[in-house]
């Protein structure tokens, strides 16, 4: 008999209740539930009955097979071991960190303030019958003029838009954090155009953006029409190295913020804790990791991410 999960194996009680939990702390991926299929079937087949040392690590190189270097999906099941460890199964082996790929630093696409200007002008001549054809400004707006995540505009419900107090509400992001932050009377008036238009449309909705049909807008279809209008603008594509893209928004949205301090004079270590709180960082790390993609922040504080440490607040901004 199955489990509301599919799973089949002796583990499925056990795992049910991790998704369980993971659920109620705001973890909602469906990659931690296909992944933790896997290894449910692999159990199945191999008849394994003990979380030990010999099913993980026979699952891990039997996934390696299929992930080549990618081993984030290493990280789920490790955190079952020690979920398993803190309720009772103190024997449940808990995947060692030797299995941890080498960090590969990102080299995300820099947009160019040219390239924004252009392809927000090609927002505005979108030749379409579906909602992006007034809604694509306002969608890429939040990203670029707020640092949002692609997921984060997409689950945007219409009632976390304050339009009359001016700001955005990002309830239950990733990591269960969630944050309130303004917008500029710009923002607002592009916000308002768009919600006028498709309340003409559709009338009430639950999310502030939406399909052809009404529903909320796909991970798949926000990088399609990033695309097209990138085209549309004439905009040229790398040979190769990275690639523009959606989050290419919210990239620029931290650098443009550190090297504008940094124009300011401001003491940009000081700074960096509030960067971090508005774009929904859970450490210091994910913050720095945009220093490092700041090539004029970088060729003037080199060493910023080493100072830095003894000069951040200890307390205020998780």
């Amino acid at each position: 008999m199955t489990t509301p999960h599919g799973f089949i194996s002796v583990f499925a009680p056990e795992l049910e209740a991790y998704l369980t939990f993971k659920t109620a702390m705001g973890c909602y991926g469906t990659s931690r539930i296909w992944y933790l299929r896997q290894f449910d079937a692999y159990c199945a087949r191999h008849g394994a009955t003990t979380f030990d040392r010999d099913t993980i690590e026979g699952w891990v190189v039997e996934q390696l097979r299929h992930s080549g270097r990618y081993r984030s999906w290493m990280s789920y099941i490790r955190d079952v071991g020690r979920w398993l460890q803190t309720h009772g199964h103190t024997d449940a082996y808990v995947l060692s960190d030797r299995w941890k790929a080498p960090f590969v630093p990102a080299h995300p696409y820099l947009l160019t303030r040219e390239e924004i200007d252009a392809f927000f002008t090609a927002t505005a001549h979108l030749d379409t019958p579906c909602p992006w054809q007034w809604q694509a400004a306002a969608f890429f707006t939040l990203m670029h003029s707020c640092g949002l995540r692609t997921g984060e505009v997409r689950a945007l419900a219409t009632e976390q838009v304050n339009r009359r107090a001016r700001y955005v509400d990002i309830v239950w992001s990733k990591g269960n954090r969630s944050r309130r932050l303004p917008l500029t009377d710009q923002v607002i008036e592009v916000l308002t155009t768009c919600d006028r238009a498709t309340r003409h449309q559709f009338g009430t909705r639950a999310t502030f953006f939406v399909s052809a049909t009404g529903n909320p807008v796909t991970a798949a279809t926000v990088g399609v029409w990033f695309n097209r209008i990138w085209d549309q603008a004439g905009l040229p594509r790398p040979a190769g190295g990275p690639q523009p893209c959606p989050y290419s928004f919210r990239h620029h949205f931290a650098y443009a913020n550190i090297e504008r301090w940094m124009t300011q004079g401001a003491d940009v270590t000081a700074m960096l804790p509030y960067l971090s709180r508005y774009m929904g960082h859970a450490t210091f790390e994910s913050t720095y990791y945009y220093v490092h993609t700041s090539p004029g922040f970088m060729r003037a504080y080199a060493d910023l991410a080493d100072q830095s440490q003894s000069l951040l607040p200890e307390v205020g901004f998780e």
